[in-house]
């Protein structure tokens, strides 16, 4: 995966940090209404707040419209998320894979 330099070192972001941490903090709404209106349990919400459940495509499409915005924007984040993660625990495997050269066309 193509790293971006800026972001070298910085953890991946999992949507329930940028729920958390951005769009929450903006709503003059509590964390049960925002979840009534998602039409998913409290603990549902709060789970992907403390980053233990993945934005699903289903969560996305809710997401996306309650905020206005895409469910491919929060889709982006957990997928993001979640090959950040799995690259770096990867890393021995990964490297250990030999590449295959591109075959030259006659």
């Amino acid at each position: 995966m193509a790293e971006n330099p800026q972001l070298t070192g910085l953890a991946p972001m999992h949507p329930g940090e940028w729920l958390r941490e951005v769009t929450l903090p903006a709503l003059a709404l509590t964390k049960a209404e925002i979840a009534r209106r998602l039409g998913v349990s409290r603990q549902t919400l709060y789970d992907i707040l403390d980053e233990k459940q993945p934005v699903t495509p289903a969560m996305a499409l809710r997401l996306g419209r309650l905020f206005g915005n895409s469910a491919t924007f929060w889709v982006n984040l957990q997928r993001d998320h979640d090959l950040r993660i799995l690259e770096a625990r990867m890393a021995q495997e990964l490297a250990a894979i030999e590449r295959i050269a591109p075959v030259e066309a006659a």
